[in-house]
């Protein structure tokens, strides 16, 4: 097996078999390729990191069909796709739309899923608390600068 220690990202069917414990977890934190000499290579991973691929391809399909309707405003287009996107004011929809558009287009050129979801995540639930009510409040405190005594 390529190092161990490094995490393998390849490996051949055979370390499988005699290396199990240590494939498998490698492939808790990334996926691997398993080469085969008698049939197609397959591709190790976690059914977490299945999950997040399955929905970045699923922001994928949503966001291509937002980018080819041409009709209204980007923010417009997103709102139909996602429709919790009103519930943000007009600059919070405009700002929402190209946010999500710049994370997806970073998960998409890196292979990082988790880019975009929590994007689209964290959007999604300003929303929903901004609909239940909820506003934003100004944390003073957060900007006054504090002198801490050494110990």
């Amino acid at each position: 097996m390529h190092s161990t220690t490094s995490m393998a990202r390849t490996v051949n069917s055979s370390d499988l078999s005699r290396n199990a414990t240590k494939v498998f977890a490698a492939a808790e934190d990334h996926p691997v390729d398993v080469t085969r000499r008698d049939g197609e290579d397959l591709v190790l991973m976690s059914k977490s990191e299945s999950q997040a691929r399955d929905q970045l391809l699923e922001i994928a399909a949503q966001l291509i069909a937002v980018a080819t309707d041409d009709r209204g405003s980007l923010e417009h287009r997103m709102s139909q796709m996602f429709p919790w996107i009103l519930a943000l004011s007009p600059d919070g929809q405009r700002k929402c739309a190209h946010d999500l558009l710049d994370a997806s287009r970073a998960s998409f050129s890196t292979g990082q899923a988790h880019l975009a979801i929590a994007e689209l995540t964290a959007w999604k639930e300003t929303a929903s608390a901004l609909a239940a009510g909820l506003t934003p409040v100004q944390a003073d405190w957060l900007e006054a600068d504090i002198t801490v005594e050494r110990p």
